[in-house]
């Protein structure tokens, strides 16, 4: 990885998905974008622990997630800490795209995952925080 590579936080309790969607966006999404180092948490505790540790450029969160979804994970730390990456929610639904909009998510994507669709929201939420 070169130094200007940014880091890109996926969360949720399924490998599986947290591989496809590290899969989807790979290690450039976009060309005018730097690479991607990737880290992954299963629990909401290593979500915000990895925003504390590695200081995300983006959050990737599963609101599918059993327990603590996405959306509640993406709304805890937006009380939490002031200086919060853009937020990417993964949904089952098209119908829940408001409720993850109300969570704070900057881009939505539902299920099944689309590379192309994933790629281009995350380039979208990455942009924006320039």
């Amino acid at each position: 990885m070169s130094e200007d590579a940014i880091n890109i936080l996926v969360y949720s309790d399924d490998a599986a998905t947290r591989q496809q969607v590290i899969e989807g966006v790979g290690l450039r999404p976009a060309k005018d974008l730097p690479t991607v180092k990737w880290h992954e948490a299963a629990t909401p505790w290593g979500a915000v622990d990895g925003l504390k540790q590695h200081s995300p450029a983006l959050l990737i969160l599963d609101g599918e997630t059993q327990k603590s979804g996405g959306m509640s994970v993406a709304r805890e730390i937006r009380d939490r800490f002031d200086d919060v990456p853009p937020i990417v929610i993964l949904t089952a639904r098209p119908q829940d795209a408001w409720l993850a909009e109300w969570a704070g998510a900057a881009e939505v994507v539902t299920a099944p995952l689309d590379p192309l669709d994933l790629q281009q929201r995350v380039s979208t939420a990455l942009r924006s925080a320039r």
